[in-house]
């Protein structure tokens, strides 16, 4: 098997897995097992605790003592088990534990798998730059995959999902165990654990600009999750109204939803173009604004003729609230760091914005969901509004807070852009 295939499929599982569960647990956990919108905040913010300290702490594992493509097969064998029990469970503080067990192993293997993709490559002779982008896009087309699978078997308010996330980790683990061995570097100095852990990319915040960046970041950060949490409950209470009982859009969410992930792939093709001609300030701002536009769609949305039609704009805008703060963030990250510091602030910029910024997003917007829910009625166009409101907000302190000392930030290659993406899907 030629070894683009081999990553191609590795990819496509290991977002398939993600792609079972994580825009539709939400729906299962409220609707079904009747959680609070606290407690499934709750249970969300567990990826983002996994997200501020598991990937250093792997790759610092994977390359001085286990080598990666095992450590992934592991950490991939023991979320097939975690998996596996969330779907036993009903109990929110079981659930709670077996989730941030689950959220340990899988946040650390998306660094794992571009990690292990990267090493391969280079081992066959083939460039990451190159070749990389055509193996990652199999990532994105398994979360479409599993999302139109769930929804069209009818599982999106099942537990029946986990089972089916659990078989694809357990699949994937024993297929990473029997992938080319990726060999450990070696142990290195307190230096090298320092850089690892990011530790050292702290002295970026003595940087004004760079400092203002990273603060965005993690308040941007904070809203990255909120849809893809409570996205499909919303269109799902929507979708029990008796006005929509035959409607055909409203039988399948997810369906609607996944144009959000294929928006993604076409907004992050303008990258480039809109670095070079507008600058990091500005790509910043336009993704704010998306912001503001998919939370305001979506207050305004509804199964009506019209209404598809206003959240399907929700979905093709949320290509460009991630991508043009996510990717852009990521490139702005790298050219404002010393080449020696730009692995560990790309750490810094993933903590901040998948990490602490993820929990404290899945936390509150746990709690004001809660706070417009009346006798079990959930007054969603208030919720997203307030969402909204808060996009605005962060558009105007961060015009007026930020300085861009140049005009314009040079483009990076459309192939670099690329290597930066990490999905979500």
């Amino acid at each position: 098997m030629k070894i683009k295939t081999t990553l191609s499929t590795m990819l496509f599982l290991q977002y398939f897995i993600w792609g079972c569960w994580l825009v539709t647990f939400a729906s299962y956990a409220m609707n079904i097992l009747h959680f609070s919108g606290a407690e499934v905040g709750m249970l969300f913010g567990t990826l983002g605790i996994a997200a501020i300290f598991m990937p250093p702490l792997a790759g610092v594992i994977a390359d001085k003592w286990i080598p990666a493509n095992r450590l992934y097969s592991l950490f991939h064998f023991i979320a097939a088990g975690a998996l596996f029990c969330m779907a036993l469970v009903g109990n929110v503080q079981a659930m709670f534990w077996i989730m941030l067990l689950n959220s340990l192993c899988y946040m650390p293997s998306l660094a794992l798998s571009n990690a292990i993709s990267y090493s391969l490559l280079a081992s066959h002779g083939l460039q990451a730059s190159r070749d990389f982008p055509g193996i990652r896009v199999f990532g994105t087309v398994g979360f479409i995959a599993a999302m139109w699978l769930i929804s069209l078997s009818g599982l999106e308010l099942s537990h029946r999902q986990l089972y089916i996330a659990s078989g694809a980790s357990l699949v994937l683990a024993c297929y990473a165990f029997r992938l080319p061995l990726v060999p450990c570097q070696g142990r290195g100095g307190e230096s090298d654990l320092k850089r690892r852990f990011g530790l050292d990319a702290l002295g970026l915040f003595r940087r004004p600009k760079v400092a203002i960046f990273l603060l965005f970041s993690t308040l941007l950060g904070a809203i990255l999750q909120v849809t893809n949490t409570f996205g499909n409950p919303f269109l799902h209470d929507l979708a029990a109204q008796p006005a929509y009982a035959d409607n055909m859009v409203a039988r399948f969410p997810s369906l609607l939803l996944s144009v959000s992930q294929i928006s993604e792939v076409v907004f992050i093709l303008t990258i480039p173009f809109m670095l070079k001609n507008f600058g990091i300030k500005k790509v910043v701002m336009i993704s704010m604004v998306a912001w503001i536009f998919r939370f305001a769609l979506f207050a305004w949305g509804d199964f009506s003729t019209f209404g598809v039609l206003i959240l399907l704009m929700s979905m093709i805008v949320y290509g460009c609230a991630f991508d043009f703060f996510n990717i852009s963030g990521s490139i702005f990250i790298e050219q404002e760091t010393p080449q020696a510091l730009r692995a560990s602030a790309q750490g810094l910029f993933m903590t901040l914005t998948n990490g602490i910024g993820a929990w404290l997003g899945s936390v509150i917007s746990g709690r004001v969901i809660d706070f417009f829910t009346v006798d079990g009625v959930r007054d969603w166009h208030s919720f997203w509004l307030v969402f909204a409101g808060y996009a605005g907000l962060l558009v105007v302190s961060f015009a007026l807070l930020y300085r861009d000392s140049s005009p314009r930030t040079q483009a990076a290659p459309l192939n670099n852009v690329q290597d930066a993406t990490r999905h979500n899907n």
